[in-house]
């Protein structure tokens, strides 16, 4: 039996209409309809009606404008748990430790994934008290500086995607802030994002992005600040300062070894 004869013998054709879809949609910008993807892979639309319904209940594609087909960012939030994240933690991992130890305040580090913002690294604050948020823990994109950061410093088309996905999958009622798009713009001008946290009383989120050579953000590094009572310890003005050095060190020891093609 020919190498053809045999990958014909274990073709799966539902799953290659899905791969199909998929691949298409990754090239298009704008988005297609069930016509359109159907012409483009020289089909008729009903093969690809129960395909692309499941697409869309699994979050790979999502449906918008009425009958236009889009793939979400589910993909790249998958790639998410293979080697590009586990090299961006043990770069992060000691940039982390000197940042909490100069700070003396807790950090971590987040990367949005299908809908939500996940905590990849944390380092607890070197002193008796801080603040921190385990690994895993999934917070939203709306109401934290992280996730502020993340949309920040992404695209137009990027940045839609994302909030799309939020939308869809978060089950705490946070709506989307009136003002979110002033706010990111001040944010990319400034280059971090300082705010109350809206969970815990008396913490004052510092965000900073880790970037790509293409200046998008890979991941953002927050600190919970808690102001302390020593007086030598270092001023909140300070600690923005060390949280911005240490994402960028962080941006500059992960460039040219991961890219956000990768993550």
């Amino acid at each position: 039996m020919s190498v053809e004869d045999d990958s014909d013998r274990y073709r799966a054709p539902a799953l290659d209409k899905g791969l199909d879809i998929l691949e298409l949609l990754a090239r298009i910008d704008g988005g297609l309809t069930q016509a359109e993807i159907a012409k483009a892979l020289g089909k008729s639309p009903n093969e690809f009606y129960r395909m692309l319904d499941r697409l869309v209940r699994r979050g790979y594609v999502q449906r918008q404008d009425g009958d236009r087909f889009y793939l979400t960012l589910k993909l790249f939030g998958l790639a998410h748990y293979h080697a590009p994240v586990r090299r961006l933690v043990s770069f992060a991992t000691p940039l982390m430790r000197e940042f909490s130890n100069r700070a003396e305040q807790a950090c971590h580090l987040a990367i949005f994934d299908r809908g939500s913002v996940v905590v990849i690294a944390q380092q607890d604050s070197p002193t008796y008290w801080g603040i921190s948020i385990r690994v895993g823990a999934q917070i939203n994109l709306f109401n934290t500086g992280s996730g502020h950061v993340l949309l920040a410093f992404r695209d137009e088309k990027q940045r839609k995607m994302m909030i799309n996905e939020q939308q869809r999958q978060q089950d705490d009622d946070v709506a989307m802030p009136a003002d979110l798009d002033k706010r990111l713009q001040l944010i990319k001008e400034q280059g971090f994002e300082t705010m109350d946290s809206l969970q815990t009383n008396g913490v004052r989120n510092i965000s900073a992005p880790v970037l790509a050579l293409d200046g998008y953000a890979l991941a953002a590094l927050t600190c919970p600040y808690i102001q302390p009572v020593n007086p030598n310890a270092p001023s909140y003005e300070q600690v923005i300062q060390y949280v911005r050095d240490a994402a960028k060190d962080v941006s500059d020891t992960v460039a040219g070894t991961l890219d956000n093609a990768e993550i």
